[in-house]
């Protein structure tokens, strides 16, 4: 293998990595099953986890409560297989789920359809961007706010090969840029935390014939209006906190949903209800504008299937907490967030950010660094936030700071004590 690609040794192989990336473990000589088995056992035992931290990360991936039916349901033996049906007709159980996903995911975002899932929220927004570029004939898209900047970069990488541009704009000066663009983007709430005037930049985008997708928190959707009700044309998003746990990042399920006039314009698969010749009740994959089943020159989009057994568990964890059960996650979040984030303010050295509203998650200011500040808290077995100095120059003396109903009041008070 080494030959063909042309390495002399193993650790050619390895050149282009850096050093400070390079973790490759030093493995002794051969040993039994049992010996390997608690050789790595060892290994893990030193990684810290959210068992055992405090956690107030954020940032689009969010710890919260997962009730056990979750879990039941996505491993069951019918479910929890990594094969995709393609005589989907065959697997009513999966299509069924699907529809229930769907129908779900509508209901809550106000919108008229909804596709059977994206890989996540960065591939849905992007692709909801293709769709609004083939819709309208125009080549540009408006990002306004700042909207997750892992998000923002798929995006753009989509934009580069699809040869449109990708144009971002602070929330306020959208008017500035949206003539002739095919869509205007934001989040709510935002990267930040901050809450934007959803019918205020949809009203913008009609305006100018524009389209508007919302990047929405799906779990803010049960205090705040869903894009349906401000006439959004398309609403996406990420599922992780519908009961998928952190997993160090994925797999996770993004949603896209859509009014029904760009129903021909969705990428992926939408499976829909009908009845058989007996009249029996049955599900069937109703539309797949994807390359796998028409023209590549006619698709859509080359998104050929969806993350079923994830979007399995979000409609499981939907169905567990229903409407009442929902609700109640954001208002304790919402709030455990508003009483720490006063506490952290009436600190010394330490302000919020944005002074606009806000739900669970929020910046502070620091008058010390953002590193001296995290690296205290983690001391104290609390993860504090992430720097936003990561992503934006103008905000390296901040922390965003995430609460959800897993932080108890008890720790609350516990990350104002430790703050240096």
């Amino acid at each position: 293998m080494l030959e063909v690609v042309g390495a002399k040794s193993q650790e050619d192989l390895f050149s282009s990595v850096p050093a400070e990336l390079d973790h490759r473990l030093e493995l002794p000589g051969g040993m039994s099953e049992l010996e390997l088995t608690q050789y790595f056992g060892k290994l893990a035992a030193e990684n810290q986890d959210l068992t055992r931290l405090d956690s107030f990360l954020g940032a689009g991936a969010y710890r919260r409560f997962i009730p056990s039916a979750v879990s039941q349901v996505i491993s069951r033996p019918e479910f929890y297989t990594a094969y995709t049906p393609y005589q989907a007709e065959a697997s009513q159980g999966w299509l069924q789920t699907i529809f229930e996903f769907q129908s779900l995911i509508a209901e809550l975002t106000g919108m008229d359809i909804a596709n059977a899932s994206m890989y996540e929220a960065a591939t849905a927004m992007a692709e909801a961007a293709v769709m609004a570029v083939v819709e309208t004939g125009r080549q540009k898209v408006v990002v306004a706010g700042r909207v997750h900047p892992e998000y923002l970069a798929v995006l753009q990488t989509y934009g580069a090969g699809r040869g449109f541009a990708v144009v971002s704009v602070a929330a306020t000066n959208v008017g500035e840029e949206i003539a002739d663009s095919a869509a205007v983007i934001f989040q709510q709430p935002d990267f930040t935390g901050q809450l934007h005037d959803g019918s205020t930049l949809t009203g913008m985008a009609h305006e100018n014939g524009a389209l508007a997708i919302v990047s929405a928190d799906p779990v803010s959707l049960a205090l705040v209006a869903p894009p349906g009700e401000y006439g959004a044309d398309i609403a996406v998003g990420e599922c992780q906190q519908l009961g998928i746990p952190l997993w160090y990042g994925g797999p996770y399920c993004g949603y896209l949903a859509a009014t029904e006039a760009l129903l021909r314009k969705i990428p992926g698969r939408l499976a829909g209800e009908t009845v058989d010749d007996q009249g029996r009740r049955g599900f069937v994959l109703t539309l797949q504008a994807r390359e796998q089943h028409i023209r590549r020159e006619s698709a859509t989009s080359n998104i050929c299937t969806n993350q079923a057994l994830i979007a399995l568990g979000a409609t499981a964890y939907l169905s567990v907490m229903g409407e009442k059960g929902l609700r109640r996650v954001a208002e304790v979040s919402t709030a455990r967030a508003h009483h720490l984030a006063g506490m952290i303010a009436a600190k010394p050295g330490y302000t919020l950010a944005f002074d606009g509203p806000f739900l669970w998650e929020f910046a502070v200011r620091c008058e010390k660094s953002t590193h001296e500040v995290l690296g205290v808290l983690r001391d104290h077995g609390i993860l504090g936030g992430v720097d936003l100095g990561r992503f934006y120059p103008d905000m390296t003396d901040c922390i965003l700071v995430a609460v959800t109903e897993m932080n108890s009041p008890e720790s609350l008070d516990a990350f104002v004590e430790a703050l240096p």
